[in-house]
């Protein structure tokens, strides 16, 4: 499933964002990635021990907690620490799949990356190129959103980011660990849930709301990992 969902963060949100961000002591970012990544990754990061990485990916969370659409599509067990990227004069994230297993450093704290997410933090018009592309079985698909929005997709799909050939692309990026491990399962949940909350709206306290919510919580139930 790739799915987009607006209005993570609120303006004024992405406005306090990229302020600190603008202050930041950011590095090349080959050096937070794995060996077969840093082969096609070129790009700026944030440290991720950095306090300003930490204070706003702790917002970011925050923001995720209280999103109805996060949470009925991605079902998350844990969620990475959000990490921060900046792409300018010419960077780009040649094709490659997300490390299955994520390790943040110096704690014990892993999960298995399920889902992927990019939560873009600059709008379109401050920059060329800088397209996100996620490939599935249903073709290529080019993904630029927003200040504010985020991208969800299966971490095991391949996927690069175009060369940004004017301004700066600014964006959090992070994984979370599902408690559906599948993603085939993952949504026929969130259409199942969907579908739940069309009909309480349309048809309120019309019994079929109760069996279609019994059917969501057993396969629920069977499918999840907690």
């Amino acid at each position: 499933m790739l799915l987009q969902i607006p209005d993570i963060l609120t303006p004024e949100q992405v406005k306090e964002f990229r302020e600190i961000l603008n202050k930041a002591n950011w590095v090349d970012g080959k050096f937070t990635t794995g060996h077969q990544s840093s082969l096609v990754k070129n790009n700026a990061q944030l440290p991720e021990n950095s306090a300003e990485s930490k204070e706003l990916g702790e917002k970011i969370l925050i923001a995720l907690e209280r999103n109805s659409t996060f949470i009925s599509a991605a079902l998350p067990l844990k969620v990475y620490p959000p990490l921060f990227n900046s792409y300018s004069d010419g960077q780009n994230f040649g094709t490659h799949i997300d490390n299955a297993i994520r390790h943040v450093p110096g704690t014990h704290f892993r999960i298995r990356t399920d889902l992927s997410a990019t939560l873009f933090l600059s709008d379109p018009l401050e920059y060329e190129g800088g397209e996100l592309v996620v490939e599935d079985t249903y073709g290529l698909h080019k993904v630029k959103l927003p200040a504010g929005h985020m991208i969800l997709y299966p971490a095991s799909s391949l996927h690069y980011v175009t060369p940004v050939t004017k301004g700066a692309r600014v964006a959090s990026f992070f994984w979370m660990q599902s408690m559906v491990r599948d993603d085939a399962q993952r949504t026929l949940l969130f259409d199942l849930d969907n579908s739940i909350r069309t009909v309480i709206r349309d048809l309120p306290n019309h019994e079929s709301s109760i069996h279609l919510t019994g059917i969501y919580h057993n396969l629920l139930r069977r499918w999840a990992d907690s």
